[in-house]
């Protein structure tokens, strides 16, 4: 069967959680064989790039690909490295931390062959989060939205799934960092549409959280998307 989704998988120090990802994955191709899993090591330095490789060979390379990215440059990059591998028209990406359930890909896909709309962007609008996590998010999307005169929910919640078509018409502007889900929602809001779809979100089983997981992390994370932002309207204006 040809292949129509593409789902990249970006891995950064995830070394505890690869065997569940595969194993996870290798039952979703072998239900729907329609679908491709692009995984990116993006710079790892633990072990994640062996770990991938042991338990790859057991598996159909027709249905799994392993992007490996020698130092890691940014969580965009590292989906952008994904994006370019990917050979299907419809394209998706999601964590690899399964705090959501790999199979909500496939919810985002129904949704979007149903709406036939090359320009629609299909993402995930997590459920089931602490009350600190709720807080910061609806703060970002209420500045984002205000700033960008456009109405942003859930920037960073996960799964983002859209056409070539539309990844090909934006990506050259692309950020490389955790600007990328803020560039693609607001693109998609400028030239198409967004839908989003309830997800449960659950704990990490493994790992740390490369993001917000952290009071430290948050802060980064949330001045970096603020400059962006900011960078943004900027650009929108002139």
């Amino acid at each position: 069967m040809q292949k129509q989704l593409s789902v990249v998988v970006p891995c950064y120090n995830e070394q505890k959680n690869i065997p569940l990802l595969i194993a996870k994955f290798k039952d979703i191709v072998q239900h729907h064989p329609f679908v491709e899993v692009v995984f990116v090591n993006n710079g790892s330095t633990d072990q994640s790039k062996t770990t991938f490789l042991q338990d790859l060979e057991q598996t159909s390379l027709h249905d799994f690909k392993l992007v490996d990215v020698p130092v890691n440059k940014g969580y965009g990059y590292g989906i952008l490295a994904g994006l370019a591998a990917a050979t299907t028209p419809v394209l998706s990406w999601t964590h690899a931390d399964l705090q959501t359930d790999p199979e909500d890909v496939l919810t985002a896909y129904q949704i979007y062959t149903n709406a036939q709309n090359d320009h629609l962007l299909v993402k995930g609008r997590r459920v089931h989060r602490n009350k600190t996590d709720q807080f910061f998010t609806w703060g970002m999307e209420r500045y984002a939205s205000y700033k960008l005169k456009l109405r942003l929910h859930d920037i960073n919640a996960q799964p983002k799934l859209f056409s070539a078509v539309f990844y090909h018409k934006i990506k050259e502007a692309a950020p490389i960092d955790f600007s990328l889900d803020l560039y693609f929602l607001y693109q998609a809001q400028k030239i198409g549409m967004v839908q989003s779809f309830e997800v449960s979100f659950r704990k990490r089983l493994f790992e740390e959280a490369k993001g917000g997981g952290s009071l430290k992390g948050k802060w980064k994370l949330i001045r970096r998307t603020l400059q962006y932002i900011n960078q943004m309207a900027a650009a929108v204006k002139n």
